[in-house]
């Protein structure tokens, strides 16, 4: 494993399926009656959030409590920051603390590489979402739902997406998620479709490695999986469609459209949902739906992930041999 994890596109196809595998093992915790792991006993992880967050805080921290490590938890909001401190400084405040890892949360794209390179602070860097650059933990975390629904859970082991065909659909111009799924996809073997308006589909993506669409029912029967990506308007400064109703007709996923897949085929959503805007209720609530899976999911990803950036062993296989010996002292 590399030292930081900041992009999708820094991990290679074994890097990848390392962290799936990993999380797999730690997936199992979940089921156990006292959910916790002594891999990162007396280690300190700070999240760094200058970003509003629930489920990526969130589950962030129940994985460094579930290995055992202690938990600094930094909102911009009631900090120096709201007094103009810089990023800079807030980097240094926690490397003099003595910090052994950052799990960083910013508006700015390419805040958390800076912090990794800089110097600032001699320690591992998770990106936990940077502007609309890059989501590396929710690509994870979506692979590894696609893997278990589409591969299955001890027969995905050891394995990648090879042949799969993943739809995004929606606000791809400003998803962070979009560029670390297409990224991950395309590393795992998957086949990538992009649909989208034609405003909101990003300069330059015909360089990414995925195929462009604006028809979202001719690609609908080929998908094994289809995202549905959030309308983000806090991110918008202009009009990229006419109105809410003419977007959802056009790009939203109703039960119709789900007729059209594939009877094994999945629907995904990052969140938070906007009900009857780019999905329905119906959809929402099927059993097709992995939501909640996904947020599962994230946890036991990013169990791996810290599991191997903080010391973890250099195979999965090893990783609950490990953690039961230190279990049983």
């Amino acid at each position: 494993m590399m030292r930081h994890l900041i992009s999708a596109a820094d991990l290679t196809r074994d890097d990848a399926v390392l962290i799936l595998d990993t999380a797999e093992e730690m997936a199992r915790v979940a089921d156990r009656p006292i959910k916790k792991l002594p891999a990162l006993r007396g280690r300190t992880i700070c999240n760094l959030f200058f970003e509003d967050s629930t489920r990526t805080r969130i589950s962030f921290e129940a994985a460094e409590k579930r290995l055992s490590a202690d938990v600094i938890n930094f909102a911009a909001k009631g900090s120096s920051v709201s007094k103009g401190e810089s990023l800079k400084d807030t980097a240094q405040t926690l490397e003099a603390m003595g910090v052994d890892a950052v799990v960083i949360r910013h508006g700015a794209s390419g805040a958390p590489y800076r912090l990794a390179t800089s110097g600032w602070i001699d320690a591992p860097v998770v990106n936990a979402g940077d502007g609309t650059h890059q989501h590396p933990t929710q690509a994870l975390l979506d692979a590894f739902t696609m893997r278990r629904r589409l591969v299955g859970r001890d027969e995905g082991l050891g394995k990648d997406l090879n042949g799969r065909r993943i739809t995004i659909v929606g606000d791809v111009l400003h998803s962070r998620v979009a560029r670390s799924n297409v990224d991950l996809l395309h590393t795992l073997g998957a086949e990538v479709t992009l649909v989208a308006p034609p405003t909101l589909v990003p300069v330059g993506v015909e360089t990414w490695p995925c195929e462009i669409s604006y028809d979202l029912d001719s690609v609908l029967p080929k998908s094994d999986a289809v995202m549905m990506l959030r309308v983000q308007r806090e991110r918008m400064n202009a009009a990229f469609f006419p109105t809410e109703r003419e977007y959802s007709r056009r790009y939203g996923l109703d039960g119709d459209r789900m007729a059209k897949m594939p009877e094994h085929a999945i629907v995904m959503h990052p969140g938070p949902m906007v009900r009857g805007m780019e999905i329905t209720a119906e959809v929402a609530d099927s059993d097709r739906c992995t939501v909640i899976e996904q947020v599962a999911n994230g946890v036991s990803i990013r169990m791996a992930v810290l599991y191997l950036l903080l010391g973890g062993n250099d195979s999965a296989a090893t990783a609950p041999s490990t953690t039961r010996t230190e279990e049983s002292k």
